[in-house]
């Protein structure tokens, strides 16, 4: 039998991105229509799905329920809204997220990892009971890493319509600001479809953590924004392995229960980093001007999607992931403004 779990909030987290938006990933909330292109199938597209475990009720999906509210229809085998949270089973085993579904028209899904360079049996499925959390009054679901410890990792390396060489792009993630760590890498973004360090500007995703060895220390004692350039957690112009006596005032420690942190990356020699709070206030820019040098202008990158370990499947960072989305072409400030204001909506942790 195959029992469905409707998710998350009613508003769309690809704002003003519109056509440009080239993968958006929750396990959180869905888009509106307006947002990706204006077909109702990706409005009420799954989010994700959750698979138990031996002797359970088969798999459940994670999706939009009906009018944008997220509600599970944990009991529910038509699939239909319905007003309980929750997932089928979950009291008599442990649910595992096993894709997570791309609501923009590429379609860009994420399984687990395959084999990387430091994933050598590939990567695990999330736990879908410990990332979850209330979001506008309804129960969402986190993609929940541990580093060094259940190699939880998702990747796609045959992507639709992801930046490669130098073109432009842009991404960000809502995480939970309270789980982090120092190791690298928790990233999301851009990364080798060959699963190995292909070298410096090969890949490019957002990091969100504590990290100095990689990228020097920022203000305060953290957790950052940065930028995962490869063979550097680029906080600034400057970085790399054995970087912690590098100090970068303008990346601001963000003190949150849940956090954003956005990465926009155009072509040529620039990249900025942003973060915020993502219960209120607006975005504060991290880094807003060149590259690091020695190869990492021009990109080189390949197009692949990563979501919890580095480009080569580094397995170090700890966090939790609810949503993020990655766009084909570097968007204005004013977006950046506009989606941050549609995350704070959204009501993260109430």
């Amino acid at each position: 039998m195959s029992d469905r779990l409707r998710a998350l909030v009613g508003v769309g987290f690809c704002t003003a991105f519109s056509a440009s938006c080239s993968s958006a990933t929750s396990d959180s909330r869905a888009p509106r229509d307006e947002i990706v292109g204006g077909s109702s199938g990706h409005s009420g597209g799954v989010v994700g799905r959750v698979a138990g475990s031996a002797g359970t009720a088969g798999t459940s999906s994670i999706g939009l329920g009906a009018g944008g509210a997220h509600g599970g229809a944990a009991g529910s085998s038509s699939g239909s809204s319905g007003a309980s949270n929750g997932v089928a089973g979950a009291s008599a085993t442990t649910c595992t997220i096993s894709v997570i579904y791309d609501q923009s028209p590429n379609h860009n899904d994420l399984a687990k990892s395959p084999v990387a360079h430091w994933l050598a049996d590939g990567g695990t499925e999330a736990n879908a009971g410990k990332g979850k959390i209330s979001a506008g009054g309804h129960t969402a679901y986190g993609i929940y890493v541990t580093g060094y410890s259940d190699n939880v990792a998702y990747r796609n390396n045959a992507t639709k319509g992801v930046a490669k060489g130098d073109q432009a792009e842009a991404m960000y993630m809502v995480v939970d600001g309270k789980r982090y760590s120092d190791q690298c890498c928790f990233d999301y973004g851009n990364a080798e479809t060959s699963g190995n360090d292909d070298g410096n500007g090969t890949m490019e995703a957002v990091y969100f953590g504590s990290d100095v060895t990689w990228g020097g220390k920022g203000d305060g004692n953290g957790p950052w924004v940065a930028g995962d350039l490869e063979n550097g957690v680029f906080k600034s112009d400057k970085g790399g392995w054995q970087s912690q006596s590098l100090m970068v005032p303008s990346a601001k420690s963000i003190g949150a229960a849940f956090a954003v942190a956005m990465l926009k990356g155009p072509s040529g020699n620039h990249f900025t980093l942003k973060g915020s709070n993502a219960q209120s206030g607006g975005l504060t820019t991290m880094w807003d001007s060149v590259r690091p040098s020695s190869g990492y202008s021009p990109k080189k990158l390949q197009g692949a999607i990563i979501l919890g370990t580095g480009g080569d499947g580094s397995n170090g960072g700890t966090g939790t992931f609810y949503e993020g989305a990655m766009t084909a072409g570097s968007p204005p400030d004013s977006v950046d403004d506009a989606v941050q204001a549609n995350i704070v909506a959204a009501g993260y942790g109430h």
